[in-house]
């Protein structure tokens, strides 16, 4: 995943350990209207991919698409969704991961966060080929919408399913989803380790995110719906 690191806070009071309960209480048809925007996004590149005479296409579809001008992407109603929030997309193929890519705090408008991270997730995953026209329409897709980014006070406070991770230490961050731990059956303990792994870090890095100074560990909460 991408994630781009800015603005990390750190909970020092007691409130923190509750990591803040983040509750964005998204009505359905807001939902609706974010997992629309986010297809919207892959397809309005593939059709511009597609009419452009000499553009950068071929087998594995469009590439440097870049994200989409504010003034390309239809606005919601007032609301919510122009509220600033990180948010990943999450697209998958037959189960499998196809892309995913995503900004941990808010650099705008939610639906417009959702439609850039759309369609980087469809197109610059450097893991995946870029999509294709033909797969578009049969991809599963997720979205998660993410609340604050703050310090863990305590590892032993992580609860698989409510709190995302990144692990950070230098130049080195992983991140992983709510969901990602219970998607794969891990315990608190293996999530932390895989979330270090992520980073590129020994599996235990997490121990000494109090001792040595250079490991920090940061939790979150997310609204996360689509095609679970």
């Amino acid at each position: 995943m991408s994630t781009p690191l800015t603005h990390v806070t750190d909970a020092g009071d007691a409130a923190g350990a509750d990591s803040g309960a983040f509750r964005l209480e998204l009505a359905a048809d807001e939902r609706t209207w974010l997992l629309d925007l986010a297809r919207w996004a892959v397809l309005h590149r593939l059709a511009e991919a597609g009419a452009t005479q000499g553009g950068a296409t071929g087998a594995d579809g469009p590439t440097g698409s870049g994200g989409p001008d504010a003034s390309e992407v239809p606005a919601p109603p007032p609301g919510v969704l122009h509220r600033s929030l990180g948010a990943f997309v999450t697209f998958k193929k037959d189960g499998h991961l196809r892309g995913c890519i995503g900004s941990m705090v808010g650099d705008g408008p939610l639906y417009l966060t959702v439609a850039r991270m759309a369609r980087a997730a469809a197109f610059e995953d450097p893991r995946f080929p870029p999509v294709t026209a033909a797969e578009a329409p049969s991809l599963e897709l997720d979205i998660s919408v993410l609340g604050p980014l703050t310090r863990c006070p305590d590892p032993s406070l992580v609860r698989v399913g409510r709190h995302g991770l990144l692990v950070r230490q230098g130049y080195r961050s992983g991140v992983l989803l709510p969901q990602v731990p219970v998607e794969w059956g891990w315990d608190r303990e293996t999530f932390l380790a895989q979330t270090c792994r992520k980073a590129g870090l020994p599996s235990d890095a997490w121990r000494d995110a109090w001792q040595d100074g250079r490991t920090e560990l940061y939790w979150f909460e997310a609204e996360v719906f689509g095609d679970l």
